[in-house]
């Protein structure tokens, strides 16, 4: 069974390179539809059993979308556990702000994940997003046949934590993979039903046929 995650689009926030997290939210570019509509000849005549999202509206779009353009007949799923980071007080922030504001925090959640403590500013820790993503893997892969094939849209900060658990990744080196950029593709497998994962494709882009910039992977 394969799970083949997308980030979503790029947002005007991702653009000003601001922290969205769980409750901040902006709409999606011009452009991330374009992108959307890429990704979606990408993935051609490819089969999914289901459509997940996350609640936020950025992700569901994004799902939405993919799930009109491919033609399939069911809608998107949405699930909580795939919502993005908690991220508290830095929510909103540009990342220059934040790093004035939150220099430890902001540094401990990309270089240091072990060390992060989210909850000091009102967010959420590696493990629990850790946790919920494993939840999420579990349950899809009890619930789908063996040869199915779901795509779950979810967030950067979260992706990484949630895959990197999925993967088998000690705390410290959760994002050992790099970052995620904006509509990218993801797919990991399981054949034991959930238990174990590999991945196979890692931030693939290539179909968006453009130069990324440094706000694609924000």
């Amino acid at each position: 069974m394969q799970i083949y995650f997308v980030r979503h689009g790029k947002t005007e926030w991702n653009l000003q390179k601001r922290f969205q997290g769980a409750h901040g939210d902006s709409p999606l570019l011009p452009q991330s539809l374009i992108d959307i509509q890429k990704l979606s000849d990408f993935l051609g005549e490819t089969k999914f059993a289901a459509i997940y999202s996350s609640p936020l509206k950025r992700a569901r779009t994004t799902a939405e979308k993919l799930t009109k353009n491919l033609g399939n007949p069911f809608s998107v799923k949405i699930d909580d556990r795939l919502r993005e980071f908690d991220l508290g007080e830095m929510e909103g922030l540009t990342f220059t702000e934040a790093k004035a504001k939150y220099p430890k925090q902001v540094t401990d959640i990309w270089d240091e994940p072990e060390k992060y403590d989210g909850h000091s500013i009102g967010g959420e820790n590696y493990p629990e997003v850790i946790a919920r993503g494993k939840s999420f893997g579990r349950d899809v892969g009890l619930q789908f046949k063996q040869d199915d094939k779901i795509l779950a849209v979810s967030h950067g900060a979260a992706l990484g934590a949630i895959m990197g658990g999925l993967l088998g990744y000690s705390l410290p080196d959760i994002r050992q993979n790099g970052g995620l950029s904006n509509t990218s593709l993801t797919i990991l497998e399981t054949k034991d039903r959930g238990k174990t994962f590999k991945a196979l494709v890692w931030n693939e882009t290539k179909f968006l046929d453009r130069k990324m910039v440094d706000s694609d992977s924000l």
